[in-house]
């Protein structure tokens, strides 16, 4: 129930449930104080009320008002309530969940600055019958306060303070038996409450402020898992209280224990206080079979005899010798943990088939630690480390090693030193071909996170490098699902801000693919940043000053065409930072480079297209240049195709027309003729979201030469792929306009046998009704095929 590590496929179950949460808007009616609750609401299965709220959790959707439908009694009773990190207050809390008969609650590490487990207590305490049900409780890391309990044994009220805070209770919640307190500061009069409680079995006291674990020996004769990993307030007893349980005394006491977690997380420390040194003797007494002066071992000569599982990772004193003999006098472990520890790689340990280990002599061990440590931090990082330097020159994919990373990665956003290594990890595990062989939705969760290592550590150099380099693949950049608005926003930051030529040639990349897949409200929003045109005119103005033609070049024009594609904002700020004047010199230097010049020249198309910006194209050198590339049959008609459309867009419009009246008919009479000797093309040249700009082009009052350019351009992407612009061309008018063309007497022949031939393939579509969606397309008014 309470794993949320991807999964390659989800279960028809995972995708219902996952369809409600999403839909609860639609499913709900609002409160008065705003909250949800379902319109209609069946009764629902306990297990199933269970897993919704579960999904609710980590889907991200649960929050006071969502949470507000376990209100309704009847339609859902909860058993297993788990809401780790999500953000409730306190009322939201009790109203929902505590009146509920809950057996299981996870409550950890709830959103900052929402219910803490002081409150969480309080409001359990509220329902006599949750008490009594109650066996499982998690508040790791919320603070509880720890005030001294009230004279009726209930959570008291601290009077004085700005702040109300409650306390303790713990020991009205009779039915526990699984207690985690974790990073919850507990304190020694805290741990005496918890330990009175009659059926305690299981108990984390981890990170704690404990400075003796004498109140255990009040649970010794149920407890049966003991995790205390990094009690760093443990003190030495004096030789002058001889009569008081050390640490060593209480835990060799402790009889029933089956688990025992005695790990140390300042195993990478240079000096480790001496206050460890007592739990360092229980580590090698456990190890070593050495019976304590106040209890001798059972008759076999072990101490604790029913210990099936212990967790010394971090504990540097630990030798390949004392784990041998521990292995080897108990044949029943089933797990031992050595991470960081040096006695990992003993040969015993690979001989016992039920034996689960966690260390770094091999794969096996390190898997172990990526999943047994992902909420500690330290381990988490060791394991990522050795793992990475497993996985450096990986060959075959492993969708469950990227698992266990991105699980590591979700449980410490903030932590620098694990998105760090966990980055490095997610390009290693998806690199070259890896990702083509793994689940789409794996990818997707994958992405996310890298998105937030950079949300989240915007100026550490190194962070951003692994996330740029993993991000950095056509097959994820085309293929998987992600929020490629803010993925090319966070690229672009960096780009801003750095200059390092490969990753630089990345980085212009990744933008350029992930431009041309934005809609056109995203592409628009990013075309207002005149930061993101200026930067991008830095790489064309830095590249082309070297006179290179390389993948940088060429990615940094094509970012710049679909970004100012369909948006005049765009193409404003790309006029003021003086981009046409680099175009221009672009164009003329790049002349034999047909790539450079496609881009150039289906950029100054979108241009052309915003009537306020013709006036800065009307430049003649310019026309003259376009037209001199549009007449010349050495040129291919790639780049012929949008030097027609940047003329027939200017010269569509006589009233807005400043220069020579004998350039503008040129351009009609020389549009005409070129378009006339184009061949069919054998592939789609370029894709369009939308006919808008075409039509002013396609009235019967234009000239001929504008019309036919524009009707070859209909037909050209018709004949590639009518089943997906045909309702396009009838829902946007471009079909009425055709048949108008196609039927008045002025039309020219020419105009007239393309038009129809284009009507004619938007009708065999409709005849055959033919309705399959087209490949993914740029979506925009002109824009490259390529890249």
């Amino acid at each position: 129930m309470f794993q949320d590590a991807p999964v390659p496929v989800m279960s028809l179950c995972d995708l219902c449930l996952s369809r409600v949460c999403w839909s609860l808007e639609q499913l709900c009616d609002s409160r008065a104080d705003g909250s949800l609750r379902l319109r209609r609401a069946p009764s629902l299965p306990t297990e199933t009320a269970d897993q919704l709220l579960h999904k609710m959790t980590v889907e991200g959707l649960l929050n006071d008002r969502t949470v507000a439908i376990f209100r309704d009694g009847k339609a859902f009773r909860l058993r297993r309530a788990f809401i780790r990190g999500g953000p409730v207050s306190p009322g939201a809390f009790r109203l929902a969940l505590c009146p509920h008969r809950l057996q299981e609650l996870d409550a950890s590490r709830l959103a900052e600055g929402h219910a803490s487990g002081a409150e969480v207590l309080a409001a359990l305490l509220t329902n006599p019958e949750l008490t009594s049900s109650l066996q499982m409780l998690s508040l790791a890391g919320l603070q509880l306060g720890w005030d001294p309990l009230g004279p009726d044994g209930g959570p008291s009220v601290r009077a004085a303070g700005p702040s109300v805070r409650t306390v303790g209770g713990f020991s009205s919640l009779r039915a526990l038996r699984t207690l985690n307190l974790a990073d919850t500061g507990l304190t020694d009069a805290a741990l005496e409450e918890v330990c009175s409680l009659p059926l305690l079995e299981s108990l984390d006291l981890s990170r704690g402020a404990v400075t003796s674990l004498a109140p255990l020996l009040g649970c010794r004769a149920t407890l049966r898992s003991l995790t205390a990993h990094g009690l760093h307030g443990l003190r030495r007893l004096p030789v002058v209280m001889p009569a008081a349980p050390g640490v060593p005394s209480v835990l060799i006491r402790l009889s029933q224990l089956r688990h025992l977690d005695l790990s140390d997380d300042r195993f990478a420390a240079d000096d480790v206080p001496c206050d460890s040194s007592e739990v360092d003797e229980v580590v090698q007494r456990l190890l070593e079979g050495a019976p304590d002066e106040e209890g001798a071992p059972d008759e076999e000569g072990l101490i604790l005899p029913a210990l099936v599982s212990l967790d010394v990772s971090g504990r540097k004193a630990v030798t390949e010798r004392v784990v041998r003999a521990f292995v080897k006098a108990r044949p029943s472990l089933v797990f031992l943990g050595l991470l960081a520890t040096g006695g990992s790689a003993c040969e015993v340990l690979t001989s016992r088939e039920n034996l689960k280990v966690t260390g770094d002599a091999n794969e096996t061990q390190v898997c172990e630690a990526l999943r047994r440590y992902k909420e500690r931090e330290c381990f988490l990082h060791e394991a990522l480390v050795l793992l990475y330097n497993l996985t450096v020159d990986l060959s075959t994919p492993r969708q469950d090693l990227l698992q266990l990373v991105l699980a590591g990665m979700r449980s410490h956003p903030s932590s620098l030193q694990v998105q760090l290594v966990a980055s490095a990890c997610v390009f290693s595990l998806t690199t070259q071909d890896l990702a083509e062989a793994m689940a789409p939705r794996l990818l997707a969760a994958a992405v996310d996170q890298l998105l937030l290592s950079m949300q989240s550590f915007p100026s550490h150099a190194q962070v951003q490098k692994n996330c740029i380099l993993a991000l950095c693949s056509d097959y994820i950049l085309l293929e998987i699902s992600f929020n490629r608005y803010l993925a090319t926003k966070l690229v672009m930051t960096w780009l801003s801000s750095h200059d390092d030529p490969t990753l630089q040639k990345m980085a212009v990349a990744i933008i350029s693919v992930l431009v041309a897949k934005l809609s056109t409200e995203e592409t628009t929003q990013l075309g207002t940043d005149v930061s993101i045109i200026r930067q991008l005119l830095g790489v064309v103005q830095q590249r082309a000053s070297l006179g290179v033609v390389d993948n940088t070049l060429r990615f940094a024009l094509s970012a710049l065409w679909n970004l100012t594609d369909g948006s005049p904002a765009a193409g404003r700020h790309f006029v003021q930072c003086q981009g046409l004047e680099l175009y221009v010199e672009v164009l003329e230097s790049y002349c034999s480079e047909p790539s450079v010049q496609q881009k150039v020249l289906g950029l100054l198309n979108n241009l052309a297209e915003v009537e306020e910006l013709q006036g800065d194209l009307m430049e003649e050198d310019l026309l003259d240049y376009v037209l001199s590339v549009l007449g010349d049959p050495r040129v291919g008609v790639e780049v012929r195709y949008f030097a027609g459309g940047f003329l027939a867009q200017l010269s569509s419009r006589p009233k807005a027309w400043t220069l020579r009246q004998e350039l503008l008919e040129t351009i009609h009479q020389q549009l005409h003729l070129t378009v006339m000797t184009w061949s069919p093309a054998e592939k789609e040249m370029v894709s369009y979201r939308c006919f808008t700009p075409f039509l002013p082009l396609l009235r019967t009052s234009q000239p001929a030469g504008v019309q036919l350019w524009a009707a070859w351009a209909l037909h050209l992407v018709c004949s590639h792929n009518a089943p997906h612009y045909s309702p396009m061309l009838q829902q946007e008018g471009v079909v009425l306009l055709l048949e108008a063309l196609a039927l008045h007497p002025g039309t020219h022949a020419d105009v007239q046998a393309l038009a129809r031939l284009t009507l004619h393939l938007v009708g065999a579509r409709q005849q055959a009704q033919m309705t399959p969606p087209g490949p993914p397309h740029k979506e925009c008014s002109l824009g490259p095929s390529g890249d």
